[in-house]
């Protein structure tokens, strides 16, 4: 797919001119409506992740890409005439029929999902499915809708949006893994100068927020997928979750990760979900294998431990185990792959590091009252975005499965390559490991 695309016009019934471009051909026609600052006119190869999207989304079908009203190339919003999301559903209409698509999927996020709704509301024939990630039917908070924002935050936003534009202050907010990237973050600057004003900025913001299409919800009939990240904080997770309970029929998809942007973190796993959802079934991608050493944690009698505990003490203290998990792992070299409910998942490419820090890990939280027991192997391991799979991990997983209360057990390839390390192991003998085609020799950490 080439990029910058050949831009055209629609106009949308009020008069505004909105830049647009058909990037794919095919049966199936998509609609992207990105609400975030874009400008068909940027050169996208310089962000790989973003282009990827736009590439994965045009192998589907005839795709079809617009500059929101306010943004890129298309007019300016006045800050006394902010638009209406029926009025911005209209735009999307106007660009089907500047581009000749009677019917399109459209793939909405954020500021632009509103919209995306109301049309297929209001205009079913005109939408065939609907993809919402990170967005929702209404942001301010109101007695009956407590998750949104209260009206101070969203003029902070607003404000903030002006001031800090073209910095790549924003990365903080939608993209926080990419926040130590600082490559990434002066490019992400250049965009933002290159799509629209600090003006235009906070105008969308304020535009965005004031939206409430609450009550078309239940006349949505387009099959509709929902994805949101659980702990994206610029649209936090509730706002996914009130429209798939009101939209009928809709599916909801839930991802781990703090990132909205939906070009940032295990992106492919989204787009994975996307290409499922509206042609069913998913391409096969090349399985990428790595060397690592994987730890598993768990907390030993966790469902005596509610009883023991109670309710509110109990997620306290696993709020309190996962921080401290994550500060060892941190403090090891290791990465955080996932929360287990009451243990923990991580990858290291040191053994010695991986051992010393599930002997952190149970030391750390058993001031608290909690007995965690922990298992080390190292081998082959699947790269699934930021997840991992994979024979190793299964070992791992029944080599904590065999540890005692208190107790960290590996696999003898840990204990052989620990060698020198000063660790100390004792054997525990030869163990049938369920999945595992032969017998193991495990080993207790001692030192």
């Amino acid at each position: 797919m080439d990029w910058p695309p050949e831009v055209r016009y629609a106009r949308s019934p009020d008069g505004t001119h909105l830049g647009y471009a058909v990037v794919s051909e095919g049966d199936r026609t998509i609609l992207a409506a990105i609400g975030l600052g874009t400008h068909l006119g940027i050169d996208l190869t310089e962000h790989p992740a973003v282009m990827h999207w736009y590439d994965r989304l045009a192998a589907l079908g005839q795709l079809i890409v617009y500059d929101q009203r306010g943004a890129g190339v298309s007019d300016p919003v006045a800050v006394n005439a902010l638009p209406s999301a029926d009025l911005v559903a209209e735009d999307m209409g106007a660009v089907l029929d500047a581009a000749g698509a009677e019917r399109a999927a459209i793939v909405a996020t954020t500021s632009l999902g509103p919209a995306a709704m109301h049309l297929a509301a209001s205009r079913p024939e005109r939408v065939s499915a609907l993809v919402l990630y990170g967005t929702y039917s209404r942001m301010r908070a109101a007695p009956d809708y407590p998750w949104g924002f209260a009206d101070h935050v969203l003029d902070w936003f607003a404000e903030f949006s002006r001031d800090a534009w073209g910095t790549g202050a924003m990365v903080e907010l939608l993209a926080p893994s990419l926040v130590e990237d600082v490559a990434y973050r002066e490019l992400f600057a250049r965009v933002e100068k290159l799509s629209i004003s600090p003006t235009q900025s906070a105008i969308l913001a304020r535009m965005g927020s004031d939206y409430d299409v609450r009550h078309v919800l239940g006349a949505v009939n387009a099959p509709t997928l929902v994805i949101h990240r659980t702990g994206d904080q610029f649209v936090p997770v509730a706002h996914g979750r009130f429209l798939a309970e009101h939209i009928p029929g809709a599916r909801m998809v839930e991802f781990e990760g703090e990132d909205h942007a939906f070009y940032a973190g295990d992106f492919e796993a989204l787009l994975d979900e996307i290409e499922e959802f509206l042609t069913g079934e998913r391409s096969i991608r090349p399985v990428s294998r790595v060397l690592a050493t994987v730890l598993f944690t768990d907390i030993v009698g966790s469902t005596d431990a509610v009883t023991r505990f109670g309710d509110q003490r109990w997620r306290d203290l696993l709020d309190r185990h996962d921080a401290a998990g994550r500060r060892q792992i941190e403090r090891f070299g290791g990465k955080l792959v996932k929360t287990t409910g009451d243990g923990l998942l991580a990858r290291f490419e040191a053994p010695t590091k991986a051992v010393l820090c599930a002997a952190a890990v149970r030391d750390a939280v058993k001031a608290w009252g909690l007995d965690v027991r922990a298992g080390v192997h190292t081998g082959e391991v699947e790269l699934r975005g930021d997840d991992i799979g994979g024979i190793g991990v299964h070992i791992a997983a029944r080599v904590a499965d065999r540890a005692e209360a208190g107790e960290v057990w590996v696999s003898r390839t840990v204990r052989d390559l620990a060698t020198g390390s000063g660790l100390e192991f004792a054997s525990v003998g030869s163990h049938a490991l369920k999945g595992v085609a032969e017998d193991w020799e495990l080993f207790r950490l001692t030192g």
